[in-house]
């Protein structure tokens, strides 16, 4: 599809960059004023810029597959509430996979429609982590919840700002489901300061080029991005490939991928009937890795929007893990979003080993811990997602301690911070130097991370994948090294090891140990280059005997 206009290319280029520079102060601002460390440091958030159908305009800024939920909860937003009942100083919000929020009850979804003279142009959209919003466990986490209305507060697109005016009601039923009314109250008064800033900054944008040059930069952009993917999309390999694998929990998932000069279709539709257990996700949730590894493979270079995605085609089964109906639980989505996007990157890495490498150890790692504060005296509950190793290339070694795919753009909290903010000791971060991931070229290190505990009444759960499966390795290659969690209990020294586990109790002096994966290895060990060898063992990543016995060094 194709637009032509009468705007000359820089004007509308000009008004292209205003939407991503909107997106990126709207970020800004939500960090600024955040009250949750998982906001305002680890950043585990997102902003966009949307037409006025809810139409991806910009990618914005932040987690990619939080940038991804926007235009698909702005969308229900629309559908639900009627355009009749849209109306300039509106902020809408949703939390329910069920109703648009894609993800699970934890991210609120606030969305703000843009009126200029008075005609819908666009929307501002936010999505952030909350800390705790309600359910059966501490931060509206548990591995125990077997639908969702165990999992928290549910909010279909309901209107929060009405005409500008605070609906008190909404707002007092959100912070009277909240173990952390503060803290819930004062983030999403931040997201609502975030979607507003953006509002602001869109109608500058029209009232100073008008509204038509403003509709048609959109539109413009948008086959812009679909002619970049088509065209990239004639050079990928033709043909259906597929590829089935075991996950930690003994489910097996299953992809086939079919790439034509027109299309790139996934279909999911031969997968595990839905869990009862909260590993669930929802069909715009699995859309989501679909379209970045689309990205990935075609062009990466440019900012996405809805046209970008144009090409592709999703098909799923309705009651499966990819496409749950109510009341699946989804708490922990990201176990299959995730597992997901490795299958989908591992059914094509041999197809184009140039772009895609070995596998990396494809898990948030979510780390969650509760209690009261020693120090305030008041509850806290933090989730912190954990860093790992990604797996090599065929022309160079992984990342060492980066976000997982699908997370990207994130921090790890300052141990400052964790240590005021969340009453417990960060007693060590440093590389994971296991054995896993060597090659001609070696995957990425993962982490060692240790948390010490000071609460009387403390709590964790840890949700860690691929701790049976270690990532996969190419061409010769060693596979990496798994994801688990030890807990050290300190009245007898003894430790037990878990890759999941909801609502353990925790004492003073517990220390909750993370370990995170090494990335896979590419090309035989024996090929690697000497000095780098050398320069591994210098820097204690390998011992000796591990290099002599790996490499023959």
């Amino acid at each position: 599809m194709s637009t032509t206009n009468t705007y000359d290319p820089i004007t509308l280029e000009i008004i292209q960059n205003s939407f991503q520079a909107a997106a990126d102060e709207m970020f800004v601002a939500m960090q600024k004023t955040a009250m949750s460390s998982i906001i305002y440091e680890v950043l585990d958030m997102g902003t966009a810029v949307l037409d006025q159908y809810g139409e991806l305009a910009s990618s914005g800024a932040g987690i990619p597959a939080f940038v991804g939920v926007l235009d698909k909860t702005c969308k229900v937003v629309i559908d639900t509430i009627g355009l009749d009942d849209i109306n300039e100083g509106d902020v809408f919000l949703t939390n329910d996979p069920y109703w648009g929020a894609v993800t699970h009850l934890n991210d609120i979804v606030v969305t703000m429609p843009v009126f200029q003279d008075g005609e819908l142009i666009a929307w501002t959209a936010n999505i952030a982590h909350n800390s705790d919003v309600g359910g059966m466990a501490p931060g509206s986490a548990s591995g125990d919840a077997t639908e969702i209305y165990q999992e928290g507060l549910r909010l279909p697109p309901v209107k929060a700002i009405a005409k500008g005016e605070t609906v008190r009601a909404v707002m007092d039923i959100i912070r009277l489901n909240s173990r952390l009314p503060d803290i819930s109250s004062g983030d999403l008064w931040a997201a609502i300061a975030s979607v507003r800033t953006g509002e602001r900054r869109l109608r500058e944008v029209a009232a100073r080029y008008g509204v038509d040059a403003f509709r048609a930069a959109s539109r413009d952009f948008m086959d812009y991005g679909e002619r970049v993917s088509r065209q990239a999309l004639k050079t990928l390999p033709k043909g259906t490939f597929e590829l089935s694998e075991e996950i930690d929990d003994g489910r097996v998932l299953h992809v086939a991928i079919t790439i034509s000069d027109d299309a790139f279709i996934v279909d999911l539709t031969n997968n595990p009937e839905q869990s009862t257990a909260p590993t669930n996700v929802s069909r715009d949730g699995a859309m989501i890795p679909v379209q970045m590894i689309f990205k990935s493979l075609t062009d990466s270079s440019i900012t996405a929007n809805s046209g970008t995605f144009r090409p592709i085609q999703l098909l799923t089964t309705p009651g499966t893990v990819f496409d749950p109906v109510e009341p699946a639980p989804m708490g922990f989505y990201y176990d299959l979003m995730l597992p997901i996007y490795d299958l989908i990157w591992r059914c094509l890495a041999k197809e184009v080993p140039d772009i895609l490498g070995a596998g990396h150890f494809a898990s948030v790692c979510a780390t969650f811990i509760g209690g009261t504060h020693p120090d305030t005296g008041r509850p806290y509950s933090i989730i912190e997602p954990q860093i790992g190793g990604w797996g090599a290339s065929g022309q160079r070694d992984g990342n060492s301690a980066m976000f997982s795919g699908v997370h990207g753009d994130t921090f790890n909290c300052p141990a400052e911070i964790n240590e005021a903010r969340n009453g417990l000791f960060v007693k060590r971060m440093e590389l994971n130097t296991e054995p896993g991931g060597e090659g001609r070229f070696t995957g990425g290190r993962g982490i060692v991370m240790e948390y010490e505990l000071r609460a009387d009444d403390g709590h964790a759960t840890l949700a860690f994948t691929r701790s049976k499966f270690p990532p996969w390795a190419v061409d010769g290659g060693v596979e990496g090294s798994p994801n688990y969690c030890e807990v050290i209990k300190a009245e007898d020294g003894s430790s037990s090891r878990y890759s999941f586990a909801s609502g353990l109790p925790t004492q003073p002096g517990d220390v909750i140990r993370i370990v995170t994966g090494i990335g896979g290895g590419v090309g035989d060990p024996k090929d690697r280059d000497p000095k780098l060898v050398e320069q591994d063992i210098r820097n204690g990543l390998i011992d000796a005997d591990r290099a002599a016995a790996v490499y023959g060094a």
